[in-house]
């Protein structure tokens, strides 16, 4: 729709000025969409972590992939009722990974925006992630959720990652590991 059949359209539902130039930009169906079926939001809320390791002095992160398409992501997951996010965390890196893990620091959290327009929900998710390593498991023992769950050399693991945010959660994983690393404690971490 163009020029004054679009003007005439806005004006036959009255939108304001915004609503106008969106209209412009968008097209009448979505702003039709938008204000007839008012999104709901919600926020759900999940946890996760960015487990290393070293082997033969290379420091190591693992990730879980899907392979069609190829995809590589951190392990995270909703918590079960009850749960604190430490113990979801925890419990999604075994249950994503095959891994057992202990926490040795917070990295913070990320939060995103995705759509479900069947239900009419908007969703502004956070994760909580962690930083992880491995005490025991191996990563043959993942769940189905994931295809395959790999060890990279963590200049591969930034590379690899599919989400700009987890590639920031990354990377402050490396440099906290790096500060221990720093802080001298006698023992790498």
């Amino acid at each position: 729709m163009t020029g004054q059949n679009q003007r005439t359209y806005n004006k036959q539902l009255c939108l304001p000025k915004t609503a106008d130039r969106l209209t412009r930009l968008f097209g009448p169906k979505e702003l039709i969409i938008a204000k007839n079926n008012k999104l709901r939001v919600e926020t759900p809320v999940s946890a996760g972590g960015v487990v290393y390791r070293r082997t033969n002095g290379q420091l190591e992160t693992v990730l879980c992939g899907r392979s069609k398409p190829v995809r590589w992501s951190l392990a995270k997951g909703t918590p079960d009722p009850g749960e604190t996010l430490e113990e979801t965390a925890l419990r999604e890196v075994r249950e994503e990974t095959g891994l057992e893990v202990e926490i040795v620091g917070s990295l913070g959290s990320i939060d995103y925006w995705f759509s479900d327009r069947e239900r009419d929900v908007r969703f502004h998710k956070t994760v909580h992630f962690y930083l992880m390593v491995q005490v025991g498991g191996h990563t043959d023992q993942h769940d189905p959720e994931f295809d395959v769950v790999e060890w990279f050399k963590a200049d591969d693991a930034v590379k690899n990652l599919v989400y700009a945010n987890e590639v920031d959660v990354m990377q402050r994983a490396l440099a906290l590991i790096a500060e221990k690393d720093d802080a001298g404690s006698g023992e790498r971490v």
